[in-house]
């Protein structure tokens, strides 16, 4: 019993090492939608495992009986299916609050072909993702919301080939996000899975946008991955009859630089044109609109112009069902109410949501923020946890740089200052204005200080950014020290100012007790609350935008009064069933305001 015993440590201990001994995934290729892909989603045969008791036992190792004495205690057939994409947590009762591993197998027949790749992309898997192929471990990726990518073609097989995904989102201390959020802690393969095929050299990547403060000139570069790396690049755009033609380097990047008068995206116009990148061995099609934005003094600029901020704050969570927004009827669903609300801006709070969400954002004429999880009890110190953060960073911004609508890359949310919090955050907002300069970068914080009706935003970090985003809850974790339109702004340095996160809690239909106390949990002493709010908002002259915290009500672990909570957070102005909170229309009726 002792030896067995000693075997499964060490067999647990070679396992746990393996997970980072072998390759880290790839960055993920530019619009994953405009490739030739064959979807891996549906339902996905699944093993729950809460010990981690497959690792030792090898469960992406098909079990075969070879005599009459030989058996396994481990199967996916005949067990539980999950839909893919979906977390696990809204699927099965069981698996509401679960934290730990489940094992994923899907299998897919493919026919390889000579002078082919072939990838598995992933758009996202919370948290930690082991993959195999046909019994071989593959690789890992860390982090539940950005895409990652393997090349499988030399592993592939003519007739059936097998996919097992190990999937954990227990949460860890050296964790992006760390051991404390307030969201629930979906996991699984939450977002798309593709086979996708390219030529051996094909279109990895591009970044095509407006130079930062022209309207009409575009610096960016394409880049072809494969051996043939000089190649002719042609760029058509087919609306207005334009062919622009580069060629590679030795590296297989070719610069892009050209001049048209493009019809610029803007909220009330989200125009965008169709983009044709060809080159002598492969051929994408995107659509990108092209906008400037920036900042002059106190205001941001959008395509020169000043504008408004008018944003919500939105989780990837689709409120009706109670689970990860996976669809682009969830999507659609969120988007929408942002829409009625009178919103310009969305903020997608803490981490990047799917690329469809963007894209449709866009579409519809909606800023975005696009955020990664660097949020509170981050351990800035441990250099682990910094390169998973900037690592994170970059597969954000590498799927997304070419949204237009993306104006805002956001490097974290109410982090704590500290010399090595400091240190980290100007590497991110340098990797950002690095891999794109035509953003702006910003990162909502929570250092500041209200006493005497006197706000002061003393967050040195601040002075990096190109905007100062500030969550401030006064009215529910901070009373008022006195009238609202009388509060004196001291701010460290001298940029715009957005208001990234503010509000409270209300359950819908409560208006019982005293209105004037935050324990009635009332809609009417919300509703003072942002009555209040926008009083001061009126009287702040540095003021760019605004974002309620946040749009609907969504479920987090952390809220535990068992009347008015109930295991969510109540700070929509929609409630879980989209109703409409008084708040909702006091900020529905500031947007129309902002608009004269």
């Amino acid at each position: 019993m002792i030896a067995i015993r000693k075997s499964r440590i060490i067999c647990y201990t070679i396992c746990a090492l393996s997970m980072y001994a072998h390759a880290r995934a790839e960055m993920a290729m530019q619009h994953i939608e405009g490739r030739n892909i064959t979807s891996l989603n549906g339902g996905w045969d699944v093993i729950i495992d809460p010990t981690n008791n497959g690792d030792w036992r090898k469960v992406w190792i098909e079990p075969v009986v070879q005599n009459d004495h030989q058996f396994f205690e481990y199967s996916f057939d005949g067990g539980p299916v999950l839909r893919v994409p979906g977390d696990f947590n809204s699927q099965r009762c069981e698996l509401t609050y679960y934290e730990s591993t489940v094992w994923y197998r899907r299998r897919f027949e493919l026919r390889p072909e000579t002078g082919s790749r072939y990838f598995l992309y992933f758009g996202a898997v919370n948290y930690l993702a082991r993959v195999y192929l046909n019994e071989e471990e593959i690789g890992v990726h860390e982090g539940g919301f950005t895409p990652f990518q393997f090349e499988i073609t030399n592993r592939v097989h003519e007739g059936m080939n097998t996919v097992v995904v190990r999937v954990n989102n227990r949460r860890r201390e050296d964790g992006v996000p760390a051991e404390g959020y307030d969201w629930l802690n979906y996991g699984g393969i939450t977002r798309d899975v593709y086979l996708v095929v390219t030529p051996e050299t094909y279109i990895e990547d591009y970044f095509i946008q407006l130079r930062k403060d022209s309207f009409n000139e575009v610096d960016g570069w394409i880049r072809l991955n494969g051996e043939r790396k000089n190649q002719r690049i042609v760029l058509t755009i087919p609306e207005t009859g334009q062919k622009f033609s580069f060629k590679t380097d030795g590296d297989g990047r070719a610069r892009i630089h050209f001049n048209w008068d493009f019809e610029l995206w803007s909220p009330e116009n989200p125009k965008r044109y169709d983009l044709i990148i060809e080159s002598e061995t492969d051929m994408i099609h995107d659509r990108i609109g092209f906008r400037t934005v920036g900042v002059e003094g106190f205001r941001v600029l959008l395509n020169g112009k000043p504008v408004f901020l008018k944003a919500v704050n939105i989780h990837e969570e689709n409120p009706f069902t109670g689970s990860r927004a996976a669809t682009a009827a969830d999507n659609r669903v969120l988007l929408d109410w942002a829409k009625e609300l009178g919103c310009n801006m969305v903020r997608l709070a803490h981490y990047p949501h799917n690329e469809a969400m963007v894209r449709m954002a866009e579409e519809m004429g909606l800023m975005v923020w696009s955020e990664i999880p660097v949020y509170q009890h981050i351990n800035f110190k441990n250099p682990k946890t910094v390169k998973t953060m900037n690592h994170m960073l970059r597969e954000m911004i590498t799927r997304d740089k070419n949204r237009c609508g993306v104006i805002i890359w956001s490097v974290s949310n109410e982090t704590y200052a500290s010399p090595e919090r400091d240190q980290a955050h100007i590497g991110m907002v340098n990797i950002c204005r690095e891999m794109d300069p035509a953003r702006l970068v910003s990162a909502a914080i929570s250092n500041q200080s209200y006493r005497d009706n006197t706000f002061e935003v003393w967050d040195p970090m601040v002075c990096h950014l190109d905007i100062i985003s500030v969550n401030e809850y006064i009215g529910w974790y901070v009373p008022w020290q006195g009238h609202p339109s009388d509060i004196n702004w001291v701010m460290v340095c001298d940029k715009p100012l957005f208001i990234s996160e503010f509000g409270g809690e209300a359950h819908y239909g409560s208006n019982h007790g005293p209105k004037h106390r935050a324990a009635s949990w009332s809609e009417e002493y919300l509703a003072q609350i942002y009555r209040d709010q926008m009083m001061m908002f009126d009287a702040t002259p540095n003021l760019c935008g605004i974002s309620p915290w946040l749009l609907v009500d969504y479920r987090s672990t952390a809220r535990l009064h068992p009347v008015y909570q109930s295991g969510w957070n109540r700070k929509g102005l929609l409630s879980d069933q989209g109703e409409k909170k008084k708040a909702w229309f006091i900020v529905q009726d500031y947007f129309r305001r902002a608009d004269k």
